[in-house]
This record gives C-alpha cells, structure tokens and sequence, in this order.
C-alpha cells in the first residue's frame, strides 16, 4: 500500500499481516494502471507540445492516484501493516497536486512546466514498482524476489527526492494563478502546505532509509546463506 510493510532483522522475510483477498487484485490493478500512465506521458511528451501534454495526460493521474484513499482506510483498520501517519502524509500530498493544482487551477503555469512531467514520472515509476511489489509480497508470503526487493528500496533514493521537488515547484509556479482565481487565501494556503514539505519529506525519506537498511542487510545475509 502507501508505506512499506515493516520488516524485521530477526527475519529474511518481510512481515505480511493476512490481508483481505480483494487487496491483491488492488495492487496487481493499480500497478498496471501506473504502468499506463508511465507509459501515455512517455508516448504523447514524443508526439505533442507541452501546452498539451497537461490536456491530454491529467485526467488519467487524477483517476488514478485518487484511488490511494483506499490506502488510507487499509491502514487506519489494519488491513496493512504500514503506519497511519505516514500513509496520510503521503496520499494527501499527492491529493493536493491532483485537486489543488491539476483540477482547482487548470490554467496554472505549473500544469505546462517541465516539472509536470518528471512529477508525473517519478510517481508513475515509484507506484508500478511499489504496486507490483506488494503484489509479489503478498503471493510469495512475505518472500518477494530479492532483484524485487533491490531496486524497490533502493530507486526511491532518486525517485522521492525528483517527486517530492517536483511536486514543491509545481505548488510554488501556482500561487500566483491561486489569488488571482480564488484570493489571497488560497496562495497563503498553498504556502502553508509547502511549508509542511519540510517536516514531511524528512519523515517519509528517513522512514524509507530505515526500511532500506534493513531489507540490504537481510538479502547480504540471504546470499551468504545460499552460496
């Protein structure tokens, strides 16, 4: 889901609480449809200017990355083992992009900067790979293949730090387009949530280094076993 399942050093595996079977089909579902998303900004950024690129390619991410509330309630009810905190930080921050900008502010000059496609990118790569990973997880129980493990924790070390700037700048290039459209209140609320990227970035990239240094020295102790 969101965040990672939490993994122990006394294990190889990852622990995976018994999820509803229905959670499977959510993340094989969701993988392939950041799959499509990864792939269309790809094939239209070849094809078209970046005044279209936004037209053509948003209403696919806001589809798509609303579906994460889901997450949300799968970890508030336990139906993950991934932490609340973390789970809503992350969702909402990309919550605020898809309504915030992409649907409150339309014409933003943020919406036709480049920044709007290696946002895009960065999420559509991080989603496929986490989806399909937690798929891989749950039908391994707890044992995913180590090349699977591998680049999940260790691509995010490139992938948070370009979507999480991306995401800032994308907030930054919109305030003016925020007071013009709906006051000075809604620029001021903007700036409030990029002020909240400071705390939160550090949250969510320290938890992942922690996760990351657990699972590299569970697979160097994995290959010492099987050599």
């Amino acid at each position: 889901m969101s965040v990672e399942p939490k993994v122990t050093n006394q294990s190889t595996k990852t622990q995976v609480k018994e999820s509803p079977s229905w959670i499977l089909n959510y993340n094989l579902i969701s993988g392939s449809l950041w799959s499509f998303i990864l792939l269309n900004i790809i094939a239209v950024s070849c094809f078209y200017s970046t005044y279209e690129l936004f037209d053509l390619t948003s209403i696919w991410t806001i589809i798509v990355q609303s579906l994460a509330i889901v997450e949300i309630y799968n970890s508030a009810v336990g139906n993950v083992k991934s932490p609340v905190l973390t789970t809503l930080m992350q969702v909402s921050s990309r919550l605020l992009l898809v309504f915030g900008i992409f649907t409150a502010l339309p014409q933003s000059p943020a919406n036709i900067h480049w920044s709007y496609i290696t946002l895009t990118i960065a999420w559509s790569v991080t989603e496929t790979m986490r989806y399909y990973y937690y798929a891989a997880n749950i039908i391994s129980n707890g044992n995913p293949p180590s090349y699977m493990k591998w680049f999940r924790y260790n691509s995010f070390i490139i992938l948070y730090p370009m979507g999480i700037s991306s995401e800032c700048i994308m907030i930054y290039k919109s305030l003016n387009e925020a007071e013009l459209v709906y006051g000075l209140w809604y620029k001021w609320f903007l700036i409030g949530c990029l002020l909240t990227y400071i705390p939160g970035s550090y949250t969510l990239f320290t938890y992942m280094l922690k996760q990351r240094s657990k699972v590299m020295k569970q697979l160097k102790s994995d290959k010492k076993k099987s050599s």
